[in-house]
């Protein structure tokens, strides 16, 4: 047997949010590293980036490193149904932000596939917010909707080759281009206004419906916020106690997704740890028609940032100084040791989290 307190963070969260997908009846996917390059190749736009790592392999066929795990899932997955739960733990290999190497980052996550309801989004976005809560206390789940914007779009008659520019600043919440793109597109004063407000809008979702109501300009804006609002109660029923605020700044591609998106962060991590949505145009280029709502927790990005969610770097930090005999200090370690708590031993304290300090000479008068 073996204690989580010996696991690096990413490790311990991994077996947290395993087991937490499971208790819901989530069922293992297991996968190959590989996959043939023409998945990648016909869906680039789905993809973080446009490198994939490439070779052939000995029958001739161009294989890839997987840089994604949904395209693989929903490759695999039957059309309609009823739903099927599934989580992952996998690796996936993507290029640095500079470009120049390729990074293995560790994904945990989770998809529902089939004739989904109501009961099954609010169900992932409870998994969603208590994967954040595994992570750290303090964490937030910010909720948008591709339908919103697409009905608000389509309502103004804005032209696909305008849309993307336009949603690009909505997520960079940047009012004065938006502005600046309305007037050159010719578009109307009030939707350029309603777009806008949407941009800036952020807080509880229970505090900022009635604010997005007064924004709605046909059935599918309706539509959309009855959605929320269903599925962001449903999540509180099953357990979801943390925050769930709207953000409209969180975008993705019309291509592939229709109804609620999200994103969760955690307190002492600079980027979203946690990302997912309703994909259901993506099973639609599959051929398969039923929905589809998933997301992933970046869990490398705990151990990139150093982040140790409520957890100590040792229960004692005993402190020793410049010249103190080793030999003691390793006596007066091993006996913190042996009485059953983690100890680390320096001598300055840096940023170590620590529950009580011990002097080497303190113990030293102690045990003479």
């Amino acid at each position: 047997m073996f204690s989580e307190d010996v696991l690096k963070s990413e490790e311990a969260a991994v077996i947290r949010l395993r087991s937490l997908y499971r208790r819901y009846g989530y069922t293992r996917f297991g996968m190959s590293k590989f996959e043939e390059y023409e998945l990648y190749s016909r869906n680039r736009s789905f993809l973080p980036s446009d490198n994939v790592i490439t070779f052939t392999d000995a029958g001739g066929r161009l294989m890839a490193l997987r840089p994604d795990v949904t395209l693989s899932i929903v490759k695999a997955a039957p059309g309609g149904g009823p739903p099927r739960k599934l989580y992952y733990s996998e690796n996936v290999y993507r290029p640095a932000h500079h470009g120049r190497e390729v990074r293995e980052r560790m994904q945990v996550g989770l998809e529902c596939i089939g004739e989904l309801g109501v009961y099954d989004a609010g169900e992932v976005i409870m998994l969603a917010e208590r994967s954040l809560e595994m992570i750290g206390e303090r964490h937030c789940l910010c909720v948008s909707h591709m339908g919103f914007l697409s009905g608000l779009l389509g309502g103004a008659g804005v032209a696909s080759g305008q849309i993307d520019e336009l949603l690009k600043c909505v997520s960079g919440r940047n009012a004065s281009e938006i502005r600046r793109l309305c007037d050159e597109f010719e578009l109307d004063d009030a939707f350029c206004e309603s777009l806008t407000a949407v941009a800036a809008l952020y807080g509880p979702v229970g505090d900022k419906l009635d604010a997005l109501r007064s924004l709605s300009v046909n059935g599918e804006t309706d539509a959309a916020l009855d959605e929320i609002e269903q599925v962001c109660e449903t999540a509180r029923r099953l357990g979801a106690d943390g925050d769930i605020n709207i953000d409209f700044s969180i975008v993705n591609d019309m291509n592939y997704y229709s109804g609620v998106i999200f994103q969760g962060f955690v307190e002492g991590i600079p980027s979203a740890v946690l990302s997912g949505g309703r994909y259901d145009k993506l099973m639609r280029r599959f051929s398969k028609h039923s929905g589809a709502i998933g997301f992933a927790v970046y869990v490398d990005l705990l151990e990139r940032s150093g982040h140790q969610p409520g957890r100590l770097d040792a229960d004692v930090l005993l402190l020793y100084a410049e010249g103190d005999d080793p030999l003691e200090i390793a006596d007066a370690v091993r006996a913190v040791a042996e009485g059953g708590e983690s100890v680390r031993a320096m001598s300055e304290t840096g940023d170590v989290r620590y529950g009580r300090l011990l002097r080497l000479s303190d113990w030293r008068s102690a045990n003479t």
